[in-house]
């Protein structure tokens, strides 16, 4: 029997912690993140709605989260836990995040890291409190730490082989990442210019071939990014008539901004908010990052610059969102610095040792092949990072920074004492379970097809928790426009209305019938009113619509 080489042993081993630790809270606690949910149900309405198309997965979102969903999907007749429970979701972020932890190793394995330190940076990187987490709540994170640590790894690798299949891989890994995150965008121009600096002075005194190689350079890390934005802004524009929908449709941040009551915080305070994210999840930053630029200068080693430059210019888009009030006060925004903490940490221990790749270039540097006796540094970083584990864990306790972790502090005996926070507490994690009992009344009355007409803006959730979502008619449904003007006409038996008020303002429904929710908007009369037991979550109205052409 074949062995398991060690990178996929960590692999392997990363992988069933979190998909046992997803499975436990979906299953068990039943505790779902809105957005990981939103994507499940966007990959199940282009396989099973009643007008299954790709275009159903949206533009709001990036589009690869719920692409790679679409195989684990399409097994939900059969295995309904995949949609209901988000569980397609907890699956692709366990296999993610896992194939994040692999690529740390591998970056300690190119450089040459004694054994030790690359079992333990990768240990704790692994184990962290925020990385367990959006490992196992498919969240689009973990897919998106792992292409930012590929890209690293390769970018780290090609200043030593010179390889343009590693310039490649760093492309890829990034254009994919603009697929799964807009803050790829920062990191792509970064490498870009990284790369043609680096290339351009490489090359010396021949300006003319200089500026083409580094011009070349920049377009293999460059072309991915950029037919990958292109792509995804013409098709959007095609389908929708917004190029960037996140930023001009009315269901973007922007807007649910808006309909929140704006920024919670603006300049220095927002910058404190972001200085103190960074901070919490990687509280040996102050101490690492100086030693490490010491060592690097001493060393003469460029590598601290790769990892410097591309988790850093995704954290400062994320400050700069955040300050200029177009993001919200997440503390998972700031996951990148992360991985950004744990490559200085083996960064500590001098590069040692061949590095194979398949064509190296002409700038190739030969690496000293001695082994290095225990590195005081590399021991004390390591410590850091482990000293840094339970400040992390606190800081997610924290309500005001970790608005969507801290209420798990009911399931470990670390809730609030006040019984209204506890209450609190207790709402967020019964978050969906009043959508999972509409899904189900629904489905217990047997609708035909194209029956019940919604806003996907809260009721996503309603959607993936039912076993026949065909019954909705849903706004990325082609005929959603017809159905919502004329509902008795197209065979609309039910309304689902939620208040217009906060988020409720960019309800389709609302939209076409201001006061549906109060009265039934001269369309529909009441049937059920269903109060909600979840966090932020709205009361539904469940509303007849008569038959016949005296309808309105």
């Amino acid at each position: 029997m074949r062995r398991l080489r060690p990178v996929q042993g960590v692999f392997a081993a990363a992988l069933v912690v979190y998909l046992v630790l997803g499975f436990v809270l979906a299953l068990r606690y039943h505790f779902l993140i809105g957005d990981a949910l939103s994507r499940v149900q966007s990959a199940q309405g282009a396989l099973f709605s009643r007008d299954p198309h790709l275009a159903e997965i949206g533009f709001i979102f990036t589009p690869l989260t719920s692409l790679v969903e679409l195989p684990l999907v399409a097994l939900s007749p059969w295995i309904p836990e995949l949609t209901r429970y988000g569980l397609a979701g907890v699956i692709m972020s366990a296999a993610f995040m896992a194939a994040a932890v692999a690529q740390i190793w591998g970056i300690a394995a190119d450089r040459g890291t004694p054994r030790w330190q690359q079992v333990a940076v990768t240990l704790l990187f692994a184990l962290n409190p925020m990385i367990l987490f959006y490992g196992a709540t498919g969240m689009s994170e973990a897919p998106f730490v792992f292409l930012m640590c590929w890209a690293t790894r390769r970018l780290i690798r090609w200043i030593s082989t010179d390889d343009v299949h590693d310039l490649i891989s760093v492309g890829v890994a990034l254009g994919l990442g603009y697929l799964t995150r807009y803050d790829a965008a920062a990191a792509i121009a970064t490498a870009a210019v990284f790369v043609a600096v680096l290339t351009r002075l490489r090359a010396g005194r021949s300006r003319g071939h200089a500026r083409r190689s580094a011009l070349l350079d920049a377009v293999i890390v460059v072309a991915p990014g950029a037919l990958a934005v292109s792509v995804w802004a013409v098709t959007s524009w095609l389908l929708t008539g917004q190029l960037f929908a996140q930023f001009q449709s009315g269901y973007g941040n922007a807007q649910i901004l808006a309909q929140s009551g704006g920024p919670s915080e603006a300049g220095l305070s927002a910058l404190g908010f972001s200085a103190a994210s960074m901070l919490v999840l990687a509280p040996a930053l102050p101490l690492l990052v100086p030693a490490v630029a010491v060592l690097a200068v001493r060393r003469r080693d460029l590598e601290v610059l790769v990892p410097t430059l591309l988790f850093g210019s995704v954290l400062a888009f994320q400050t700069y969102s955040y300050v200029t009030g177009v993001t919200f006060p997440f503390l998972r925004f700031y996951i990148c610095v992360i991985p950004l903490i744990a490559v200085y940490a083996l960064q500590f221990s001098p590069a040692r040792g061949p590095l194979p790749s398949r064509r190296p270039g002409a700038y190739t540097r030969e690496r000293d092949v001695r082994q290095p006796r225990l590195p005081v540094a590399a021991l004390v970083a390591t410590l850091a990072l482990a000293a840094s584990l339970p400040i992390t864990l606190a800081g997610m306790a924290h309500r005001q920074l970790s608005v969507q972790q801290y209420a798990l502090g009911v399931l470990f005996g670390g809730g609030e004492d006040d019984p209204a926070e506890q209450a609190k507490q207790r709402a967020i994690m019964d978050t969906f379970a009043t959508e999972r009992q509409i899904a189900d009344y629904l489905d217990a009355m047997n609708l035909p097809d194209g029956s019940v007409l919604m806003d996907t803006v809260y009721g996503f959730a309603i959607v993936a928790a039912s076993t026949n979502p065909k019954q909705f008619v849903v706004p990325s449904d082609r005929d959603f426009v017809a159905a919502l003007n004329d509902p008795a006409g197209h065979g609309i038996e039910y309304i689902l209305a939620i208040p217009t008020s906060g988020r409720g303002a960019s309800d389709a429904v609302n939209r076409r019938y201001p006061t549906i929710f109060d009265n039934g908007g001269a369309v529909a009369t009441l049937e059920l009113e269903i109060p909600n037991t979840g966090a932020d979550q709205p009361t539904w109205r469940l509303y007849r619509v008569p038959e016949g052409p005296d309808a309105e």
